[in-house]
Order: C-alpha cells, then sequence, then structure tokens
C-alpha cells in the first residue's frame, strides 16, 4: 500500500476532491483489472475513453479516480484528482508507484523511422557480451538481463515499462536499452523517466494514418530530445535531413555519427557483401556481419552509444564484429540449389529501399530479384502505392500480397499497393494475395543464384486477419518451401 499523495508527486492537478492521504493498492487504466483500494486513470484512446467507464471502476472497487473531467456526480467516499492530461499523469504515477527506477540504471531511448530494433537489440548484446547485466525493451522481446517477456507494443504503457524497469533495478541491471515509438512519445508513455541517453537513427514515411502530417511526426520524436536533461547525451545520424533538427531544443550534450559528414563518429564503408560489411569508424577499420549501408548507421549509432557509456574503443571494436543481424532484419539462407532468401522487416518505403538498394549494390546483376511485399490494414494508406513503385523500380520480379489485412479486405491494399506501379513495370509484377502462395510461387520461379526478398513482416511469426492472429513466420515458411524443392 502506498499513500496517494506521494505517488501523485509531480503531476499537474487542475481539482482534487476529497483525501489524498488515504493509501491505495495498485494503478489501472483499465476498469476490468480494478480491485478494491486500487486507483483508476481514466484514459481517452482513439477508440475508448476511459471516463465512460469511471462507474465501473468504482463498483470494481476503486477508491481514487484520476480523469481529465470530474463527473457531475462525484460519490462522496471517492477521491477524485483532476489532471491535465490523464496520459501524462499516468506514466508520472506509475513512476512514482515504482521508485521511479529508470533513476537506477543507464536507460538509453532509441527512436526513429527504421533501426530502432537493430540498434537497440544489438547494444543489448554488446554490452552482455561485455560482462554486463542489461534490459532491453523492444518491439521484439523485453529482457531483464537474460529473463525473457513477451513485447506486445514498440513502446509499452507506463505500468509495464516502469514494472520492468522495477525487476531490472531487482536483477542488478545497470544499462537499459529501449525502443522508443512515435505513439508512446505522443501518448506520453516516457513521461517521468530519466534517460541516460537518446539516440536518432533516421525519419522517412510512416505512421501517418495516426500523425496525419509529416511534420507532426516529425515533431513528436523531437519531443523525446527535448525532454533530455542537460546530464544526458544526445546522439544524432547527421546524414538524415532531420537529424540535426531533434537537437534545436535539447538540453542534452550532442554527438552526431555519419557517412557522408563530418561527424563526432564518422563512417566510411570499405567492402558491403553477403558476408558483412568492412567499415571504417574514426580511422579504425572493424569487420562486422551485418550487411548494408542502412546496417553502416545502426553500426555507427551502437559504436558511438557504447563510446558515450564509457566502452573502451578497442573492446567496443571487438565486441561489434561478432554482433550478428536480428531476427527478421536482413536475414537470409541459401538454398542447395543457391537461391538466396532474405526476410526482412522493411515496412514503410524507405526502409522497403534501403533493403532492395543494399541487395542491388551487392549482386552480380546476373541474377533475378524476385519481391514479394504487401502493406498491412488499418494503418496509413498512403504509404502503399510508394511501396508498390519502389519495389516495382528496384526488383526484377515483384509479387504483391497480404501481410497483415488486420480488418480490411486484402485484395483492396493489393489495389492500392498497385497504383503505384509505373507502366514500363507492368509485366514485372503479379498479385497472389495468399502470402504463403505468394512465397512458394516465388521460389518455383526462381533458378539458380537467384534472390527472393520476403518483405514487411520480418520477425512477426503471426498473421492478422479479421481481427484473429494465426501462426505465420515468413522464415520458417521459405526455408520449408525451398527445402521441398531439394525432393
Amino acid at each position: 500500500m502506498k499513500a496517494l499523495k506521494d505517488i501523485l508527486y509531480k503531476v499537474k492537478l487542475n481539482a482534487v476532491i476529497g483525501d489524498t492521504s488515504l493509501q491505495v493498492n495498485t494503478l489501472a487504466f483499465d476498469s476490468r483489472k480494478i480491485s478494491d483500494g486500487d486507483v483508476f486513470i481514466a484514459i481517452r484512446g482513439s477508440v475508448v475513453d476511459g471516463h465512460d467507464y469511471i462507474s465501473k471502476a468504482i463498483d470494481n472497487g476503486a477508491k481514487a479516480i484520476v480523469c481529465e473531467q470530474t463527473p457531475a456526480d462525484p460519490k462522496p467516499d471517492i477521491t477524485y484528482i483532476e489532471v491535465e492530461n490523464a496520459h501524462a499523469a499516468l506514466a508520472i504515477m506509475a513512476s512514482n508507484y515504482y521508485n521511479s527506477p529508470s533513476k537506477n540504471l543507464k536507460l538509453i531511448g532509441i527512436t526513429g523511422t527504421n533501426g530502432k530494433t537493430t540498434v537497440s537489440t544489438l547494444l543489448y548484446k554488446l554490452f552482455k557480451a561485455a560482462g554486463y547485466k542489461v534490459g532491453l525493451l523492444s518491439t521484439v522481446k523485453v529482457l531483464v538481463d537474460n529473463e525473457e517477456y513477451s513485447a506486445t507494443h514498440t513502446t509499452p504503457d507506463p505500468l509495464s515499462i516502469n514494472k520492468y524497469l522495477a525487476l531490472m533495478n531487482e536483477s542488478g541491471v545497470e544499462f537499459c536499452f529501449m525502443e522508443v515509438s512515435s505513439h508512446g512519445i505522443h501518448q506520453k508513455r516516457t513521461e517521468g523517466l530519466h534517460f541516460t541517453g537518446g539516440i536518432f537513427t533516421n525519419l522517412s514515411h510512416d505512421h501517418l494514418d495516426y500523425h496525419k502530417t509529416f511534420e507532426e511526426y516529425r515533431n513528436v520524436k523531437k519531443e523525446f530530445f527535448d525532454g533530455l536533461g542537460k546530464d544526458a547525451f544526445a546522439l544524432t545520424n547527421k546524414d538524415d535531413k532531420n537529424g540535426m533538427f531533434m537537437l534545436q531544443n535539447t538540453k542534452a550534450k550532442h554527438y552526431t555519427y555519419a557517412l557522408k559528414s563530418f561527424a563526432d563518429y564518422q563512417g566510411q564503408i570499405l567492402e558491403n557483401s553477403l558476408e558483412g560489411l568492412l567499415l571504417k569508424i574514426n580511422e579504425q577499420e572493424v569487420w562486422a556481419k551485418l550487411i548494408g549501408s542502412f546496417n553502416a548507421y545502426n553500426l555507427l549509432a551502437i559504436y558511438g552509444a557504447a563510446d558515450l557509456l564509457g566502452l573502451e574503443k578497442l573492446e567496443i571494436l571487438q565486441l561489434l564484429s561478432n554482433l550478428k543481424s536480428v531476427s527478421g532484419r536482413f536475414q537470409y539462407l541459401v538454398s542447395d540449389q543457391k537461391i538466396t532468401a532474405i526476410v526482412d522487416y522493411a515496412h514503410t518505403p524507405d526502409a522497403l529501399k534501403n533493403v532492395l538498394q543494399t541487395i542491388n549494390d551487392i549482386r552480380t546483376k546476373n541474377e533475378t530479384l524476385i519481391t514479394i511485399v504487401g502493406c498491412g490494414g488499418d494503418r496509413d494508406k498512403m504509404k502503399r502505392p510508394v511501396m508498390g513503385n519502389i519495389a516495382a523500380k528496384l526488383s526484377d520480379k515483384v509479387i504483391f500480397t497480404s501481410d497483415n489485412p488486420r480488418t480490411e479486405d486484402p485484395d483492396s491494399i493489393i489495389q492500392d499497393i498497385e497504383k503505384g506501379v509505373e507502366p514500363q513495370d507492368y509485366k514485372k509484377t503479379i498479385s497472389i494475395t495468399d502470402r504463403k502462395q505468394a512465397i512458394k510461387t516465388a521460389c518455383q520461379m526462381a533458378e539458380k543464384n537467384d534472390i527472393v526478398l520476403i518483405a514487411g513482416k520480418g520477425h512477426e511469426t503471426y498473421q492478422e486477419i479479421q481481427g484473429v492472429k494465426s501462426d505465420f513466420n515468413d522464415f520458417e515458411i521459405v526455408k520449408e518451401e525451398l527445402i521441398k524443392m531439394n525432393k
């Protein structure tokens, strides 16, 4: 039990009705999870408004209500706390409830359109290899040192974040690497957290179904850096046109990385092949098992962060050379027939372009590049024709297929993608709605030395159709199809 007034420390209050010295049990923003003595935080969501469930929360035992609008008929034995922003209040209260766990470790936030998962996961692996106890909050998984938990969002809700950080405190974790999404920033999920540093990877077209304009999307990302303290560092990709914009108002110390510009962490690609990258970082050469220029940027961000966190430069280079790609990020296999299959999470125009350009840079052009790509349903429709255009322009053959259609008609999504294909590329493309059949067809089309790229789902192990999730793993399916071809 904790005193409500202690949990409300630093929350911006508009009005208070009742006793804030009462002892409360736990916090919840779902009325169904409320039990006797709890605090209910009424959150306004895009679909559901928590204010509509205040009575239900009280019926379930809530003793205090945090809301943006106090009910017209407040109950006499209930404490009501009216706040400016319930999302921010929830995050600050969650941190207070778990005794500000982020202050007891070095928490690094990674944000940007692409590269968040790779940078955060590989930083986790690098610091583990260096002998530290480390935490990870990513799209793919949550790790409390060696203990793994499943991830449901890129940036979890504030109660989950602080619960995991508190577990990290208990486990003696010293460093934690956390993906910070634009949704998470906008919904104040990281409010109340103490970050030791922030990393900006890049910014391109994504999530415009949520943010409406690219400018809004960019400005939300910037809010994360605006909130960093003067004792933190801000490490940005100087080659990205929005990289320096992220640093404009931050109190944190500024650092940069780049391949094309002068930067604190200067990189140069010396070799680029399917075996990996030979990279020069600040005049020191390192061989890495990752592939492509986009991974060169990721490696620079990792090197810079590790240096700023106090690791020795030579040790960092040695550790970089042992890192392997993250599941679903340019994950590839070569069949007995010498067909190369690549699975990548590329689900934005920029990510798809990066992967295709990487493949085109390292291929001989004597082989055929077959790309399988789709777009998710109930998400940004504007990127669909753009991705269709990129896939057709940079591939020899393209199969448009279903991704996670969710509640949308998959054929309608494919038609949106097809609108971006230019007339000269029509003959390159076919459409197969069933994703498994699309993968099977691509394998049958491929001949010796050909390359099959399966883009969009990457690490995901499911496909969501009309609200139902079914087992589906691109990498396992393509591996199975190529094995069948051996027989």
